[in-house]
């Protein structure tokens, strides 16, 4: 899969995949005496693989010249096929063509497992794959980790009719503070859209936004609607948008860039409104989420 690499990765990429790793991993051990159909689905599945470029350095006092290196790691596609104990069916769903050839690839090499490559948009492909399926006993597990803002709020919808899917939902809080610029004058209808998609409502306009006035000194009024809420009121905001969908929703785990500036929020929601189902499931993701938490404290 050389042609088809996949270039990403830092500490926060690695700590996704660990926490969704750890769930998908006691999600199968969990059900499996009681489900006969366990499947997962990836939604922006990518290659499979991720390169990550470690940086070289050049020789000094504290040791010799080190070369610039590439690293290839296991991306959510190749994590959920090495789960044990084996989901019973994989859809890996993948818009780029050169994408989904590398995990058409990644079929090839297992053969002897239930494996779909399903290419084009991911809305359209969720959506069409849940409605084609009987979810009765079956359960799965489905991670959104998107391109951008790209989920819109009608997919989430029909993944919560299922009553069947947990879902890890990668929300950018990078891509909600960008496009909902400080001055409400200056969001364009593209950017206004893709946020009503993606949040489900236009009420954010309201929600976000203060309109103020301001007399200057030569007593002239400015009058401004500006952006009230920051990055922390947008991810809180957002939490309460899940919550009025699915039937549980976990306080998510915020991942920040290597500036400590925020980047993401990971969102677990359960579709299953019976008590057992979401007993169970946040008991286990709510472990797995706090010890992604405590890995992020570093020592003073």
């Amino acid at each position: 899969m050389a042609g088809a690499d996949h270039q990403f990765g830092s500490v926060s990429t690695d700590l996704k995949l660990s926490v969704v790793e750890s769930y998908l991993s006691a999600f199968t051990t969990a059900l499996r005496p009681n489900f006969s159909e366990l499947w997962y689905i990836d939604a922006f599945a990518g290659t499979g693989e991720r390169t990550v470029v470690i940086p070289g350095r050049a020789a000094d006092m504290l040791g010799p010249e080190v070369e610039e290196r590439i690293d290839r790691r296991r991306g959510s596609a190749k994590i959920a096929i090495d789960i044990r104990p084996h989901f019973d069916r994989l859809i890996f769903m993948e818009k780029r063509p050169r994408h989904c050839a590398a995990l058409l690839e990644l079929k090839a090499t297992h053969s002897t497992r239930s494996i779909d490559v399903i290419p084009g948009d991911a809305n359209a492909a969720i959506t069409t794959f849940i409605e084609k399926h009987n979810w009765s006993g079956t359960r799965a597990v489905m991670f959104l980790d998107p391109y951008g803002m790209t989920v819109e709020w009608r997919t989430l919808e029909v993944i919560r009719a299922t009553e069947a899917i947990d879902v890890w939902y990668l929300v950018s809080l990078a891509g909600l503070f960008r496009q909902a610029t400080r001055n409400a004058e200056d969001i364009d209808e593209s950017k206004r859209n893709s946020l009503t998609r993606m949040i489900g409502t236009s009420d954010w306009q309201t929600d976000w936004y203060q309109r103020t006035k301001r007399i200057d000194l030569l007593g002239d009024i400015d009058e401004r609607h500006a952006r009230t809420a920051e990055v922390d009121d947008m991810e809180e905001y957002f939490g309460k948008r899940l919550r009025s969908l699915f039937p549980k929703v976990l306080p998510p785990l915020r991942l920040n860039d290597d500036r400590g500036i925020p980047q993401f929020a990971l969102f677990f929601a359960i579709s299953n409104p019976a008590p057992k189902a979401i007993g169970l499931a946040t008991n286990i993701a709510g472990h797995i989420l706090k010890s992604g938490r405590a890995s992020q404290v570093r020592p003073r």
